[in-house]
């Protein structure tokens, strides 16, 4: 029985029916956070997919996306990269417009955040969400990543570049920032 999860179908969904009620009911913004850290993980696991949509996990983690609370827009974001990674999930993501608040969190200054947000608009690339996810903006943000001291954001920055956006994308976006200051583009770079 090694490597079979010990719990049914039934067992997980009541399980994560009881973390999402947990969410819901808690006026603790700590107990909040650990209930979205622990979505989060359980969103890596294709076997909890099927309970995560019924219990429509992708639409709470991209409500967290806008909150004031620099955790729970990290959980979120952290728990939609894992999502993302999943067919119907990613494109549950696309249908419900999270290619924008996934954007968004390019500008936070938390590098696991930047981090999950570039993989997520990686995961969500496909020929119909392209145009969105590899936007002048987003490619010019990237550009600047890949010149940062830090070597994680720096080489996911690279790879994005090379293997998500076309050449013509990239020398636009240099050339529209030929001439701009640091602080024009618009997204600071996280602090290391």
């Amino acid at each position: 029985m090694a490597g079979k999860s010990r719990f049914s179908a039934s067992d997980r969904l009541e399980y994560l029916q009881g973390l999402v009620t947990e969410f819901q009911d808690t006026d603790s913004e700590e107990a909040k956070e650990q209930v979205l850290a622990n979505l989060a993980n359980f969103a890596y696991d294709p076997s909890n997919m099927e309970a995560l949509r019924l219990l429509q996990i992708t639409e709470l983690f991209l409500d967290m996306l806008t909150e004031e609370n620099e955790n729970f827009v990290e959980f979120g974001i952290g728990g939609l990269c894992n999502l993302s990674m999943e067919r119907e999930s990613r494109d549950q993501i696309l249908q419900s417009g999270g290619v924008p608040l996934v954007i968004s969190c390019l500008s936070s200054n938390r590098d696991e955040t930047v981090l999950s947000a570039i993989t997520t608009l990686m995961n969500l690339t496909t020929a119909a969400s392209r145009a969105e996810t590899t936007d002048g903006a987003v490619v010019q943000c990237m550009l600047r990543f890949s010149l940062t001291q830090n070597p994680r954001l720096r080489n996911l920055a690279s790879v994005f570049l090379q293997d998500y956006c076309t050449h013509q994308q990239v020398d636009r976006a240099r050339e529209e920032m030929q001439g701009q200051s640091q602080s024009a583009v618009g997204i600071p770079l996280p602090k290391d």
